[in-house]
């Protein structure tokens, strides 16, 4: 290679991988000037995330999803022709000719071009609404036409193929309000590459109670239908109506230029390629899903990405092969954490298996272990994949498991938490070879380094200096162990700051808002931090504005800075509609206001379900009727019922002395005072409460964040507790107390845990965090060694004697009802023939005939 001339690498696809090689070889030659970079792309628009192409339905744009905006590729010398793919190489002129009759020579060719849908031979798949999910212009095409499909008396989609793609394709059917949304695959089973038959008859299980409908074992013979798609005929005589489908049954390599171009390529697809990314042209490489290497095709990004470092190097003459990349993948389907790693289906007698599955909250763990027990091979997680970092880099690298394994899926029983930094087997046990990123290929010993030798000590400086998080972000949890475990072994004292615009921990900085008598964000961000803040400091710091001054979180600017849910005062749901909550305080209501939710819920056509915590939810409700809704229901006297804030939820009871034969106090009346005592409370994370009249515990009291319940001699209260995905019991604070001396402890305790606990810390996992334990806590609340229960006390009852109920106000102010129309001209009565559509990041009405 001769390092004297610049010479010119063609890249051929602008995609995420095409995309990651240029910005690597720029990294790479940044004090030199080696080569100069042409990029020809397909698409009318540079490289974007497709991994999150799903966010697109859910409000991001185009912009948001651009991995670089068009003027990198210029700061960078990157000459970048879009819309323009290339139609030919010419190997032995070593040029190649776009669409558009560009010719551009090259001294290295790196083909990039990816990979389409594959689409099966099926009878009548070119009728008009059948879509592929692959690019932004498909996602556009599919919204516009469920837009129409929705004007029908039951608009119905469905999705061919029940894999990863499948199911967030299922998912965009539910984001774009269909009726029904169906998901055809040929296996027995969803996911059939990644998880087994358990996992994925759980993950059934879940997609079908979120309204999706499963067909398993189904095999298309054709769509029918005259020019339109109107339903699907399946081998086995059964068939589905539908008014839309997607197809999403797998991919195929675009090898069809290189194939031209006299390349050797697989008659299943994909370009042959060396372990070096080098084709039998040594001018030319692939890399990503063109790419076939080891005789597969990968058709993940993080092995794309390793394929564009792998070339990279070899322009800059250093030695570096692609070797063979683990699948593991980690991802979110619906609101369903799914995982998969290494050899996920060992069996007997190969290795053995741990399974943990608790059907009651959605959770299936599957670990095998080598026969010997002492190495992991691989495994499956289901609803619960938050061990996935640690578990997947304890397979890669072989680690000595420890005497219990089970303790990796169900905890350390010594009380910490498994992959935790400072647990033995934690990410600081692990090798310095071990890879924390995937998507960069970032080692632990390259983050040691930066974090202990060049000083990195915050997640966006190592994003900075490494790269590493800003890919698909699933190491991020990694990382933050891996840095303070290496700050803690460097005797650093570790502050668990907000952010990087906060340079304070929640509780220093409680008290300095408090101390100054700060009431805004901007005030908090002018006074003590830097920069325009983000999406953790925000809603942090409204927080603990809320938790101060209690006044109301949509006026002087508040509402920008609230979690979405609060920001309209309920919890939006799929499809974009919003959940109604009235409180009901200890589950007791008149026939009159049972009558009232009734009609309210008939004439705004909302469904309606009592939940476990003895509440009404109504759910469909638009944003631009919450207004009207709660108009009706506070004037019957309901209240709002916080179900979408970081507050009190509910104070459940159970019926007590009132009318249960065991009862031994009136645990209704107990809980109606508690839920109005704290009903206005705002605190780091939501908070419920429970009320038993007797030991029999009907009222769940010691599953929730504070508990009650009733003894002969007065009341035991209960601290900590939680439900969830990771149960865990209160613990006894103190006992026979009388009601008042039982809510003062409750005032104190809550108080101090609003004070001192992280931000979305439920109270269970500040307690599990708090030194010293329960011991300490009752140190604190009962025994008062600090010295600062009246404080306590009387920040409690501020809160209470600020309360206002936030609906209340908005109805009766005009200026807050602004904020729930869509559009500040839009009229009072919606016109059903008027749909709007998002044009160059604005809306535009369009009216359909």
């Amino acid at each position: 290679m001769d390092t004297n001339k610049t010479q010119r690498v063609v890249v051929i696809g602008n995609g995420m991988v095409g995309y990651k090689f240029c910005q690597k070889l720029v990294a790479k030659q940044k004090n030199s000037r080696r080569f100069s970079l042409t990029v020809f792309g397909e698409e009318p628009r540079v490289a974007y995330d497709r991994v999150h192409l799903s966010a697109y339905f859910a409000g991001k744009t185009a912009g948001e999803l651009t991995l670089a905006p068009e003027s990198w590729y210029a700061e960078n010398d990157i000459q970048l022709f879009l819309t323009d793919p290339v139609v030919e190489i010419d190997r032995a002129r070593k040029e190649v000719r776009s669409h558009h009759g560009v010719v551009v020579p090259y001294d290295y060719l790196v083909l990039a071009t990816g990979s389409g849908a594959f689409v099966p031979p099926i009878a009548g798949v070119e009728k008009d609404g059948v879509f592929v999910y692959r690019t932004i212009e498909d996602l556009d095409l599919i919204q516009s036409y469920a837009r129409k499909a929705r004007t029908g008396p039951a608009a119905r989609g469905a999705v061919m193929g029940g894999g990863l793609l499948g199911l967030e394709a299922a998912k965009a059917l539910l984001d774009l309000g269909l009726q029904e949304a169906h998901v055809i695959e040929f296996a027995p089973r969803l996911m059939p590459r990644q998880i087994d038959d358990a996992g994925s008859g759980l993950l059934q299980r879940q997609l079908e109670a979120l309204g999706l409908r499963i067909h398993l074992s189904k095999t298309t013979r054709q769509l029918t239908g005259d020019a339109t798609i109107k339903g699907i005929a399946f081998a086995d005589g059964s068939s589905l109506e539908v008014d839309m489908l997607i197809i999403s049954a797998g991919i195929r390599p675009r090898d069809e230029l290189a194939k031209a171009a006299g390349l050797d390529t697989h008659p299943r697809g994909g370009i042959r390629v060396d372990p070096f990314l080098q084709t039998a042209d040594p001018s030319i490489f692939a890399i990503g899903e063109c790419a076939l290497v080891h005789d597969m095709i990968y058709g993940l990004v993080a092995p794309g990405y390793e394929m564009a470092e792998v070339v990279a190097s070899r322009l800059m003459g250093e030695e570096k092969e692609f070797k063979p990349y683990d699948m593991s993948t980690k991802l979110k389907l619906i609101g369903t954490d799914v995982g998969s790693f290494g050899d996920p289906f060992v069996s007997e007698p190969s290795g053995r298996t741990i399974v943990y599955e608790n059907k009651a909250r959605g959770i299936y763990k599957r670990i095998n272990l080598s026969a010997d027990g002492k190495t992991l091979l691989g495994g499956i997680l289901v609803g619960d994949a938050e061990q996935y970092n640690l578990l997947l880099q304890t397979c890669r690298n072989k680690t000595v498991l420890p005497p219990d394994p089970e303790d990796l899926i169900l905890g350390s029983r010594g009380g910490e938490e498994a992959g935790s930094a400072t647990t033995v087997g934690g990410v600081m046990g692990l090798p310095d070879e071990a890879l924390i990123c995937s998507c960069e290929a970032i080692t632990k010993a390259q983050l040691c380094h930066e974090i202990g030798e060049n000083d990195h000590t915050s997640i966006d400086a190592l994003k900075k200096a490494t790269k590493a998080c800003t890919g698909c972000g699933g190491c991020t949890p990694l990382v933050k162990d891996l840095m303070q475990g290496v700050l803690k072994q460097k005797g650093h004292y570790i502050r668990n700051v907000l952010c990087e615009h906060l340079d304070y921990a929640r509780q220093e900085l409680l008290d300095l808002i408090k101390i100054n008598g700060l009431k805004t964000y901007n005030d908090v961000l002018d006074r003590f931090g830097k920069g325009d803040g983000c999406e953790v400091c925000k809603p942090a710091v409204a927080s603990m504005l809320a938790s101060l001054w209690n006044d109301n979180i949509l006026e002087q600017g508040r509402a920008t800075i609230q979690d979405s849910n609060d920001r309209f005062l309920a919890n939006i749901q799929k499809g974009g509609t919003y959940s109604v909550v009235p409180r009901i305080p200890g589950g007791e209501i008149t026939p009159d206001k049972l009558i009232v939710i009734g009609q309210v819920a008939k004439k705004y056509g909302l469904y309606t379900k009592i939940t476990g915590g003895q509440r009404i939810d109504l759910f469909g409700a638009h944003v631009g009727d919450l207004p009207l809704i709660w108009e009706e229901l506070i004037a019957a006297g309901f209240e709002s019922g916080h179900a979408y804030g970081k507050s009190l939820r509910t104070v459940k009871s159970c019926v007590g002395s009132t009318w249960c034969r065991f009862g031994v106090q009136d645990s209704v009346s107990f809980a109606i005072e508690v839920e109005e005592r704290y009903k206005g409370v705002r605190s780091p994370h939501k908070i419920k409460s429970g009320v038993s009249g007797c030991i029999r515990e009907c009222a769940e009291a010691q599953s929730k964040d504070f508990g009650i319940i009733a003894t002969e001699k007065g009341w035991n209260l209960y601290v900590g507790g939680n439900g969830g995905s990771k149960p865990q019991h209160a613990q006894l604070l103190a006992s026979d107390l009388d009601k008042e001396t039982c809510i003062r402890y409750i005032d104190r305790f809550l108080m101090f845990y609003i004070k001192t606990a992280d931000p979305l810390a439920r109270t269970a996992t500040w307690m599990n965090k708090l030194e010293g334990g329960m011991t300490y806590l009752r140190a604190v609340v009962v025994d008062d060694v600090l010295g600062i229960a009246d404080d306590l006390e009387r920040a409690m009852q501020r809160l209470v004697d600020t309360f206002r109920c936030e609906w209340k106000e908005v109805v009766e102010s005009p200026e807050l009802r602004k904020r729930f129309t869509h559009f500040v001209n839009a009229p009072e009565q919606k016109d059903p023939t008027v749909a709007f559509e998002t044009m160059r990041n604005q809306k535009r009405a369009v009216e359909w005939k």
